[in-house]
């Protein structure tokens, strides 16, 4: 497989990397506002919108931070990443700002409207079956017969710097936060946010959140050791970016050390929570962005108290008929 300069690490992304990576995409990114949730009452509430970036997700933080960082070599040879959709297209997104040919290997059950919004990028699409294990397995086979750079999704230390500056804005926009919520799927954006905010607020709780039917981070924090679900087990929730079958290595390393728990929603909190985001925040969330938004509004006894909390809506890609048939339900 091709390398990048984008060191394989074991050690704990630190303050100083954070800060870099804010600096390298300050100009890349969106600073994403606060939005005020008018519903909840015993406490602040507020939602992080990185629905709202270029690419509709949060990914394109990581994506972008990685790319960045490249040789002029590596840029020449071309990337290659895998994906369900969100990060493929901000790999797609980076690599086109660069002038670099991207190649993304995404499932054959990715939703349409990813898909296409990909390859609106110039990124060739390559389709392999719905386990996450079989789109890394073919992006590495590509990468070592071509010598692409590849751009992994979640586990490396240059995608969590870079998604950490979500967490860096939250506390530059709201420095009495004492709760944030993020979704967590291989855990890129959850180790990011957590260590970034925890290494200069502690203080500060910092929950994960994902679907019931693709429950393996919150089994893995509970046993203390990586748990992996089957792609048909991770397949059953509607949350698409959510599915991926296990946490990556550094990821469970970063929430090992700075988050406390995580909550599990079920479907229909996810469905209610796309409404309530829609018709109280005047946002369009996708089922993955949704799921941080159900816990503060589902499963308060479970949070630690609190007084000011941000909920991370983490991607707006809806697919349209799933959108209708949310929003048009009681």
């Amino acid at each position: 497989m091709a390398t990048t300069n984008i060191e394989i690490r074991t050690d704990l992304v630190t303050a100083e990397e954070f800060a870099k990576a804010r600096e390298r995409l300050r100009d890349v990114v969106l600073h994403t506002p606060l939005v005020r949730l008018t519903s909840v009452t015993d406490a602040a509430a507020y939602l992080k919108p990185e629905s709202l970036q270029p690419i509709g997700s949060f990914k394109l933080r990581g994506a972008s931070n990685a790319v960045a960082q490249l040789s002029d070599d590596e840029r020449r040879r071309g990337v290659i990443s895998y994906s369900s959709g969100n990060h493929g297209q901000g790999v797609a997104y980076a690599a086109r700002a660069f002038g670099v040919r991207a190649i993304i290997v995404m499932p054959a059950n990715a939703p349409e409207i990813k898909r296409r919004a990909t390859a609106s990028l110039g990124a060739e699409i390559v389709t392999v079956g719905p386990a996450s294990s079989e789109r890394r397995e073919r992006a590495e086979a590509l990468a070592a017969e071509h010598g692409y750079a590849v751009i992994p999704p979640y586990d490396d230390a240059g995608i969590i710097a870079g998604q950490g500056t979500c967490g860096l804005e939250i506390l530059a926009d709201c420095p009495e936060v004492d709760l944030v919520l993020a979704p967590v799927g291989g855990g890129g954006l959850l180790s990011g946010v957590a260590a970034s905010i925890r290494q200069q607020r502690p203080e500060c709780h910092v929950i994960g959140v994902e679907p019931q039917l693709a429950g393996d981070a919150a089994e893995s924090l509970r046993q203390g050791r990586i748990v992996e679900y089957t792609a048909a087990e991770t397949s059953r929730t509607m949350a698409d970016g959510l599915r991926t079958q296990s946490l990556g290595t550094l990821n469970f390393a970063h929430i090992q050390r700075y988050v406390e728990q995580i909550v599990t929603v079920t479907e229909q909190e996810i469905e209610q929570a796309m409404r309530h985001i829609a018709w109280d925040a005047r946002l369009i969330a996708e089922p993955s962005g949704a799921v941080a938004t159900a816990a503060l509004l589902f499963h308060r006894q479970e949070l630690p108290p609190h007084r000011t909390a941000v909920a991370i809506v983490s991607g707006g890609n809806a697919e349209p008929a799933t959108l209708l048939r949310v929003l048009g339900s009681a």
